[in-house]
Order: structure tokens, then sequence, then C-alpha cells
């Protein structure tokens, strides 16, 4: 048996799943991804990642990732600090074949007590920001990065500095020129950097 899931920031970076899990890009109408949700790492520092919100009339792009269902309890563990949203698979459409996914399928998203906004106590982290970019782009190109930022909600919240030295446990290693077109964007939309 098998669980399905719709992944919409970190978890369309294929690079952070477990060997095996099975992905399919797509999107997900009638939401969309906000910075917003917010907590402390294993070292005390705060943080703020994606999280989604019911938006009528937003589609959003990701994925339907399959997975063996004895991994579940290690895929909660990893979002520990969201909830699953079941049912959202007449939402979903996959790009190739476009069907939409299975009926049991769920998103993660934030729990009431980490839901807020990020600040300068609870920023974005840099290196998060870039692999969850990577995944965008394997899949869909420079269009899947304008895409995500374009259908994203809270830029107004700054972004931690910490490329060169990752807090992110699943920071992925990117060439420079990915990087560049990363940081060309992200200027463009004026966001606001802090250092280490």
């Amino acid at each position: 048996m098998t669980i399905s899931y719709f992944g919409y920031g970190s978890l369309v970076n294929t690079q952070t799943l477990p060997e095996g899990a099975q992905v399919v890009p797509g999107q997900l109408e009638g939401w969309v991804r906000e910075w917003r949700i917010w907590g402390t790492t294993e070292f005390s520092r705060g943080i703020c990642a994606l999280s989604v919100a019911p938006k009528p009339g937003v589609t959003i792009r990701g994925v339907l990732a399959r997975e063996p269902k004895e991994r579940l309890a290690e895929l909660d563990a990893r979002e520990a600090k969201y909830h699953r949203v079941a049912g959202i698979g007449p939402a979903f459409l996959c790009d190739a074949k476009k069907e939409a996914g299975p009926q049991d399928m769920f998103l993660y998203r934030s729990r009431p007590e980490h839901y807020g906004w990020g600040s300068d106590a609870y920023p974005i982290l840099q290196s998060y920001v870039d692999c969850v970019l990577q995944g965008f782009h394997a899949f869909w190109g420079l269009e899947g990065v304008d895409h995500f930022l374009k259908t994203t909600d809270g830029w107004h919240v700054p972004i931690l500095k910490d490329r060169q030295a990752p807090i992110y446990p699943r920071a992925q290693v990117i060439g420079d020129d990915l990087l560049a077109e990363f940081d060309q964007r992200l200027n463009d939309l004026s966001v606001r950097y802090l250092k280490l």
C-alpha cells in the first residue's frame, strides 16, 4: 500500500525525497503558498517555512508523490509543524496525462500554533529557498521558478543569508549560474536580506 501527497515546496526537490519515491509533476487548484509557518531549529534558531492556504482562482505547481505507507511516520516527523489535509486529489491535475490525483491524496498545512508570517526573528533560510527553487527548475525550468515566486505570498519576510554555511538540513549543491538566476529574480521582488 502507498500514500499519495502533494509537494509544493522542498518536497518538489526530488533530492530531498527517499530513494524509490515516485513523483509526478502537476498543479493544484484553489491553494496559494505562503511564508507563514514559524518555529525553531534544533539549535534554537527561529526560522520561517512554506505553508499553503485555500485561495479560489489560484493554481500552484507542485508534485504528486507516492511512497510506501510505512514511510508515513517518517514523513510526518519531517513535517512536524504541519497537519495533513486529506481529499485534495480532485483538485490536482497531472501535467502529462491530465488526470486528477487519487482521492486519498493529502497535503501538509501549518498547524494553527505555528501559523504566522515570518519576521526578523523568524526569517526564511536562503539555503531553503535555493533548495525549493532548484526543485521547481528541475521540472519546469526558469518558467517554474517564476511561477513559484508569483504564486507565493509573503516576500516581505526577510531572508537569512546562510548559503555559505547552510542551516537547512536538506540544503543542496547548486551551480553558480543557476544561483545567479535565483538571486536576480529575488532582487526583482525587493526582498530584504539579513546577515548570518
